[in-house]
């Protein structure tokens, strides 16, 4: 995957400037999830759901609470406040200060037929700085392309679509209306001044994904939005930030995935069903049309119903 070149980065900080009371001589050069990070970035561990991550981050820095620290590593510098993901939006904020609003591109241009050679565009459309787009591509009427996305080969982009901090890989689809890489829904409760959630993410999309019309899908807040190779989405499917969909799935139109969500390879889900957050879906699974999905399931699983359970055990309570 190419760098990240969709915000601009402030810092390097001393960790004085971060976090109040803190007198430590350390430098932080970047957020990162625990997986992610490395020994020069400040991470957060927020939930014993990620603690395998956590015990194995080479993070330097780490947001937590006093009941989590003891699953991160020794030479792991713990910063125990009360609420991880507040104290992680105003540090977020500091590196990455245009990133909490989606402000319009202000760069954005008709594209040049001679730097675009051998794509075909519509009417209308709009280019950013720094937009690279490969060979054979189809650009539809109206869509807007803002600065520093990356589209690959052989590539249909339809009308009215809307691509932000995005990278598309080779052989994709993306039908009319489609709204991808814009900001998620993620902001913390505070009484009349919620504190919006920087989201520094990106979006990728693997090869040879089909894309139904009116899709939209949030970028990553600090982890990415990942679409698996040869997965297709029907119309109006709703991807949250940090979901990570597998290889070969199937989704029917209507369904959602709440926020940092994992779906495995070859799931198939039903139209209107919805996935909640923090999730885990295996590979092979078969989830019902209109199921909400509120606990992880295991590989080679068919569920059904709200909550969803085993599609044998639905069946029966039906014929009750």
């Amino acid at each position: 995957m190419s760098p990240n070149t969709f915000y601009e980065r402030k810092g390097p900080f001393w960790l004085k400037e971060l976090i109040k009371n803190d007198n430590s001589k350390i430098k932080v050069f970047d957020i990162k999830t625990l997986d992610n990070a490395s020994s020069a970035d400040l991470t957060f561990f927020d939930s014993p759901k990620y603690k395998l991550n956590a015990e194995n981050t080479k993070a330097r820095v780490c947001l937590t609470t006093e009941k989590l620290k003891k699953h991160l590593p020794a030479n792991c510098h713990k910063i125990i406040v009360k609420n991880v993901l507040f104290e992680l939006a105003k540090i977020a904020k500091k590196f990455y200060p245009s990133a909490d609003i989606d402000f319009p591109d202000k760069n954005l241009k008709k594209p040049s037929i001679t730097k675009y050679k051998g794509v075909k565009f519509g009417n209308n459309v709009l280019i950013g700085n720094k937009v690279k787009i490969g060979k054979k591509c189809y650009i539809g009427s109206n869509s807007i392309i803002e600065s520093g996305t990356i589209i690959g080969n052989n590539c249909v982009i339809g009308s009215n679509v809307t691509l932000k901090c995005t990278e598309i890989k080779n052989n994709v689809v993306i039908q009319d209306g489609c709204k991808i890489g814009l900001k998620g829904f993620g902001f913390i409760p505070i009484p009349g001044n919620n504190l919006k959630f920087p989201h520094i993410g990106r979006v990728i999309i693997m090869d040879n994904v089909e894309m139904g019309a009116s899709c939209t899908i949030d970028r990553g807040s600090v982890d990415n939005t990942i679409i698996g190779q040869n997965t297709y989405l029907d119309n109006q499917v709703h991807i949250a930030h940090n979901v990570k969909l597998g290889k070969n799935c199937m989704i029917a139109g209507q369904v959602g995935f709440a926020g940092s969500s994992t779906i495995g390879n070859n799931v198939s889900i039903g139209g209107q069903a919805g996935v909640s957050g923090h999730l885990k879906i295996g590979n092979n699974v078969k989830i019902g049309g209109g199921s909400g999905v509120i606990k992880d399931i295991e590989d080679n699983s068919v569920v059904m119903g709200y909550p969803a359970i085993p599609f044998k055990d639905f069946i029966k309570n039906w014929k009750k």
